[in-house]
């Protein structure tokens, strides 16, 4: 008996002839998200600082923003909007610095140039040095649009003379707002239910083009029915969120994260985790933060805290992926529940700012070893008492330099375990000696 072939949830996608998104300048196929891109400034979608006084006093500007949220659009309204201007647009990714140099040449002779560069922290320093004088003297108007904070990609130089403007990721709101105006364009709905049209949004993830690009997919094929959520699932595949571990983001979520648990926060402790992980983060890297959280935010609270820390990176070594991220979960939930403090932490610092301004002070002659018969002569561990034959174990003696006054730096407070070292420190100081 022949074998049954299983049943599988398909849908029927067939290709039209021709794509509803056929440019009728030319043969090729213009791209949606390029026939939908805004030319006025009223059009843009989103929160930008830009208004349309900015383009009767242009300045150089970057534009810095997630992926997606009309960076290359705004400077392309600019430029269209300065017909006085003659427009340039390069890429820092595909572009060197002869290409610049011929741009700086021509707005030498007289035509002032709105220069556009897209991605502009792929520009090296020396590339970004030559801007300077031109800029300075006002023949180019720069326009840089960025995915990475300019204050850590960008020359102090080139970031003084330009101002920043900052994009928001765009929200659901907003995506809605661009899938209305898609409808308006076709003059007919989308093939997708309003459930699918939101999860289109969500997977976006703030991101307009992605929203186009897909967009463009299901409108190219021929279905009888509005798709549900799920079937858009099945032929589109979820937008991973946005994460590069060499930028921003990286900074960010690990910020968030470190953060979370100093809150004590284990449910935002956890989602960060999460988010971090699967963006393809290091889990080391995190478990590292992780330690610092506990040695920096736990302390002597609940040294426990270190403790578990290390063990979830030892598991980690010892499982790998993805059995030991459960032992660096279970840690990031045991260090962000812990009691706080930063008493630790605040006593190192004051301790190294205190031996930086003091200087090489040497021990007291009492508590340093004399092995030859010239150290004892001298004096060395003269009236050293050893604490273990005294009564409490604690002598009470001096263990600062002796030309130094004696410094408290570490202050435990009433928190976790620090309550009874609190205690026995109060003790200590009330029994030791004054002179």
């Amino acid at each position: 008996m022949a074998e049954k072939t299983p049943k599988r949830s398909v849908i029927n996608l067939v290709m039209p002839q021709k794509s509803l998104f056929q440019s009728t300048e030319s043969s090729g196929k213009k791209p949606l998200a390029e026939i939908l891109r805004p030319s006025k400034l009223e059009e843009l979608v989103g929160n930008v600082a830009f208004s349309a006084n900015n383009l009767g006093n242009l300045q150089s500007l970057i534009l810095w923003g997630p992926p997606g949220s009309g960076k290359t659009t705004l400077a392309r309204i600019i430029a269209n909007n300065s017909s006085d201007l003659q427009s340039v647009s390069l890429s820092a990714v595909t572009s060197g610095t002869q290409d610049f140099r011929n741009v700086f040449e021509m707005a030498q002779q007289g035509i002032k140039t709105v220069l556009m560069i897209d991605e502009i922290h792929h520009l090296n320093k020396s590339q970004q040095d030559i801007f300077l004088p031109h800029i300075e003297n006002g023949n180019i108007i720069l326009i840089g649009t960025t995915t990475e904070n300019p204050s850590f990609e960008l020359r102090p130089a080139l970031l003084s003379r330009c101002k920043v403007i900052v994009f928001q990721r765009l929200s659901t709101e907003n995506l809605m707002q661009i899938i209305e105006r898609v409808e308006n364009f076709m003059e007919t709905p989308l093939k997708l239910t309003d459930e699918a049209k939101l999860s289109l949004c969500e997977i976006s993830d703030g991101d307009a083009r992605y929203l186009l690009n897909r967009i463009e997919e299901i409108s190219n094929i021929e279905i009888s029915h509005d798709l549900s959520a799920q079937e858009l699932g099945e032929f589109i595949h979820k937008k991973l969120k946005t994460y590069d571990k060499r930028a921003d983001e990286h900074y960010n979520l690990i910020s968030a994260f470190h953060k979370s648990i100093r809150g004590s926060d284990a449910d935002a402790a956890l989602y960060w985790l999460t988010r971090m992980l699967q963006g393809g983060e290091d889990p080391l890297y995190i478990a590292r933060r992780l330690v610092r959280a506990a040695v920096e935010d736990i302390g002597t609270a609940d040294s426990n805290a270190l403790v578990i820390a290390m063990s979830a990176v030892h598991a980690y070594n010892f499982l790998g992926s993805p059995e030991g991220e459960l032992a660096i979960a279970q840690a990031v939930v045991y260090v962000t529940t812990c009691p706080k403090s930063n008493a630790v932490y605040k006593a190192y610092n004051e301790s190294t700012a205190y031996v930086k301004a003091t200087g090489s002070v040497p021990p007291p002659k009492h508590i340093i070893n004399a092995p030859t018969r010239f150290m004892k002569e001298q004096g060395f561990k003269e009236g050293y008492i050893y604490d273990h034959n005294t009564e409490h174990a604690f002598s009470g003696q001096n263990y600062f330099p002796e030309t130094l006054e004696r410094q408290n730096f570490y202050k435990p407070n009433e928190r976790g375990f620090e309550k009874e070292i609190k205690r026995r420190m109060d003790w200590w100081s009330k029994n030791r000696k004054k002179s």
